[in-house]
């Protein structure tokens, strides 16, 4: 196994988490190594790039048993390069209850990047058309806000799910660019394995490039290799107890057809919506590219929409599912859709049958189950503690798997913040 040269921290995974920790660590003089899984390539916005990134079954695109899709990027800046760039605020008195808090974080957040709605110039007809049905029928449906630099956005432009090409979506790969622009070292096409251990405490990882195994040494390991990939990296490290009793916050995508529409598809999506937080989720308009409103009807059986997508008005529904379940040794999703949480998703299906019906939409039906950013399995109070330490020194873990409570919505606001305050804690 080959051996490479010393740092002073290793940051496992480039995603929201550990590319604000590698940044905010760069920046005080630390030696950092971030070891990415898939590649640094830039960033074009083409199907191709989103399909080897996100879309390979077996490695980016795992299913449950009941053959829900679970979708995750493989790629420097993780799975925010496809995200839709929506920016909810962290719970943060549940986050107070273990013992972190995050609202000094939260606002630097937003002094420091494009957190907020998006001008009316940017909302498209399909997310307009969506907001003022649902306002109609008395719902508190408004502009969500984003990450997003709204001067470089281009209207018209539907590609934040393939990756913004233009740089206006803010992703995690702008970070990973200050943390090398800051002297940080960044390792490509690497899979971890495992950390290294020595008398109680992190030394360092053992990895895999091109079939040759390489170990990498630093006295600091940060794991942030995503809600799946953490807990299988601690499984082997011989740190037990993650893994199991987790959120992937399951959504459907409710679509029905109208006579015509200006600019049909072609929007920013998530735009818009409500949080129907006594419910239990979350409701957008959700414009998607050509191929996955395709995917959507070829899972729900409907050939006959695929030819729809100008005129189709669509909304999602993501809920805030029940903790279960468990990833097997190899970081398979071994969780069903429970009951209680497909009783969400119908409730919410049946408020946007109304709302796109009163927007003029006729034919509605749902897409085939989905879910999103996997979280809680390696929880605060459990595997790590507030301040994000496992039980072996100097091994720590910023990303989705720490969050211990049910999630139900998009985190990145919530991992940048929690990437600060790792940052300031490794830097005292």
């Amino acid at each position: 196994m080959t051996k490479t040269g010393k740092f002073d921290v290793i940051v496992v995974g480039s995603g929201p988490g550990g590319a604000t920790v590698a940044r905010e660590l760069s920046r005080s003089g630390k030696k950092v190594l971030l070891a990415e899984w898939g590649g640094h390539r830039a960033i074009k916005g083409t199907l191709f790039q989103a399909t080897v990134a996100a879309s390979i079954p077996g490695k980016s695109m795992l299913f449950t048993p009941d053959f829900a899709s679970v979708f995750r990027g493989i790629i420097s800046g993780g799975s925010s390069v496809f995200y839709y760039g929506t920016a909810f605020d962290p719970p943060l008195a549940m986050f107070k209850k273990y013992g972190v808090d995050l609202a000094e974080e939260v606002q630097e957040i937003k002094e420091e990047l494009p957190v907020k709605p998006l001008d009316d110039s940017l909302i498209g007809a399909m997310a307009s058309r969506i907001m003022n049905s649902a306002q109609e029928l008395g719902y508190d449906w408004q502009k969500l806000p984003k990450f997003i630099y709204q001067d470089r956005c281009e209207a018209k432009c539907w590609k934040c799910a393939y990756g913004c090409p233009v740089g206006a979506k803010w992703s995690a790969r702008h970070y990973v660019d200050q943390a090398l622009d800051e002297g940080a070292t960044l390792v490509t096409k690497t899979k971890v394995k495992k950390v290294m251990i020595h008398n109680g405490r992190a030394i360092g990882v053992e990895s895999i490039k091109n079939g040759i195994g390489t170990r990498f040494e630093a006295p600091l390991v940060v794991v942030s290799a995503g809600g799946i990939g953490t807990p299988v990296i601690l499984n082997n490290s011989g740190i037990k107890g993650s893994g199991d009793n987790y959120f992937f916050d399951p959504l459907i995508a409710v679509m029905g057809t109208v006579s015509k529409i200006k600019d049909g598809g072609k929007e920013i999506p998530m735009a818009t919506g409500l949080h129907m937080e006594d419910e239990g989720y979350l409701m957008t308009d959700m414009t998607v590219p050509g191929t996955l409103f395709r995917m959507f009807n070829a899972q729900a059986f409907k050939p006959h929409k695929m030819l729809s997508h100008a005129k189709s008005l669509t909304i999602m529904i993501k809920a805030k599912d029940d903790l279960g379940g468990q990833l097997s040794a190899r970081g398979g999703v071994k969780k069903k859709i429970e009951a209680t949480d497909r009783n969400k998703l119908q409730k919410g299906f049946e408020r946007a049958k109304k709302i796109l019906e009163n927007a003029g939409a006729k034919n509605i039906y749902h897409s085939a189950y989905l879910a999103a950013h996997p979280g809680g399995t390696a929880k605060i109070g459990q595997v790590v503690d507030n301040n994000l330490q496992t039980e072996i020194d100097n091994l720590y873990v910023c990303d989705c798997s720490v969050i211990p409570e049910a999630w139900g919505l998009p985190p990145t606001l919530t991992l940048v913040a929690l990437g600060k305050r790792l940052a300031k804690h490794l830097s005292n």
